[in-house]
């Protein structure tokens, strides 16, 4: 079974995806690792050099090539991953789709624990616009993620909330 988790940045996907990965015996799949490693340069460079529309290119072929290839993963994808394209549609055709729907204030104070530079959408934001800035995304975006099978509210999610979840 292939299992994706939707969310915004800061919603804990690749933290919860690698503890069901690891109680699945499943493969963990980070999907801008993916990218990165097909690349071989990093999601930012990627966006200072070629922009965000060659990004969302590369992040469908590549979660194409994943839906090809795997038969057991959890996959953490991009926050923006259920926009574009028909990613939100071959994702529900693959396999479960869980929504970690998080408020923008915890999505902002987790992330302001990291480097925002890292992350090319939010680069040079003081907390404030960080905070507005995710509210504004996530409102955009919500129309995809509630496609998802199933929505897990923060803070109850947990590996084991997931994996009842699925019954599995």
């Amino acid at each position: 079974m292939l299992i994706f988790l939707l969310g915004m940045m800061g919603s804990g996907k690749s933290t919860l995806g690698k503890e069901l990965a690891e109680k699945l015996g499943y493969t963990f799949l980070d999907l801008d690792a993916v990218i990165e490693e097909r690349e071989q340069r990093t999601i930012a460079q990627i966006f200072e050099q070629e922009g965000q529309e060659r990004f969302r290119e590369l992040e469908h072929e590549a979660l194409q090539s994943i839906i090809a290839n795997y038969s057991q993963a959890i996959v953490a994808t991009g926050g923006g991953t259920p926009c574009f394209f028909d990613n939100m549609a071959l994702m529900n055709a693959a396999g479960e789709t869980i929504f970690l729907d998080v408020p923008p204030e915890i999505l902002a104070e987790r992330l302001s624990q990291s480097d925002l530079n890292l992350r090319p959408l939010l680069t040079g934001k003081t907390q404030s616009e960080l905070i507005s800035f995710l509210g504004k995304t996530l409102a955009e975006r919500r129309q995809f993620y509630v496609q998802a099978k199933h929505l897990v509210a923060a803070p109850t999610y947990t590996s084991n909330a997931l994996l009842a979840l699925l019954r599995l």
